[in-house]
């Protein structure tokens, strides 16, 4: 049975972070704990100069929440604590220093299309659909919707939210800007972010901290803002159509 983890490697200078979840990479709160700390220390290590975030599997780089931690929620505030995971995490990536390069081998679903779309350089291979379903279980993209707008644009971010049920494709999502390449394997995609990360690590390491900066830009409130999405996210959790609607994909 597989276990479980966030894992933190370096390689040339390159700091590889892993989370694996053997529900399809769903992410439930400890796993996105775990996460937001490693990204926060892989940004304040000497040793390191590129960030690459990636998952473990082949078909599926995150299918977003928990659907079973969300059915356990019970109170606003255990609701708004959970979506503070993904919000918490965009914003450690929003704040460090580093550049983080995005590695998507498969679908990526909700808070999965969030995480995504902050990082900064983001390759996938042809398997790497996106979808938000959030409002075909009765709540929305609100946590994820800052990062995704700012990457992808108003115009994609309301088609997809509004299609919640469609899977849309890796080449729309290239066209749209969340990613910069699409590969045709996972192998040849782990060949051009090794290349891609392993050159910018022999750049300067100010000159890439201050172009994080220009990129990111305007979004020196998303901490609160992020804080108020959880909020809103917290409270149509424990709506009787979302628990409904949940327990049927249990």
């Amino acid at each position: 049975m597989s276990v479980p983890y966030v894992k933190f490697t370096i390689e040339n200078s390159v700091g590889y972070i892993t989370f694996f979840h053997p529900d399809q990479n769903a992410m439930p709160s400890d796993s996105l704990k775990k996460l937001e700390q490693i990204i926060l220390d892989a940004g304040r290590n000497e040793f390191v100069k590129v960030i690459v975030l990636k998952s473990g599997g082949d078909r599926t780089f995150c299918a977003g929440a928990s659907f079973k931690e969300l059915i356990s929620i019970s109170t606003e505030q255990e609701g708004e604590k959970f979506f503070l995971g993904f919000a918490n995490v965009i914003n450690a990536i929003r704040k460090c220093p580093k550049l983080i390069i995005g590695r998507v081998q498969g679908k990526a679903v909700g808070g999965g299309v969030g995480l995504a779309s902050a990082t900064d350089y983001c390759l996938a291979t042809k398997f790497a659909s996106i979808k938000l379903s959030e409002l075909s279980i009765g709540i929305g993209p609100f946590v994820i919707e800052p990062a995704v707008s700012r990457k992808m644009g108003a115009a994609a971010m309301s088609q997809m939210t509004i299609n919640a049920e469609t899977f849309f494709t890796p080449e729309f999502a290239r066209n749209n800007g969340l990613y910069a390449e699409v590969y045709d394997s996972v192998e040849v995609l782990d060949e051009a972010v090794k290349s891609l990360a392993e050159k910018l690590s022999n750049y300067n390491l100010e000159a890439l901290k201050e172009i994080k900066k220009v990129f990111w830009k305007g979004t020196d409130h998303w901490g609160a803002l992020l804080k108020e999405r959880a909020k809103i996210s917290g409270k149509l959790v424990l709506s009787d159509f979302t628990k409904d609607t949940l327990k049927r994909f249990q």
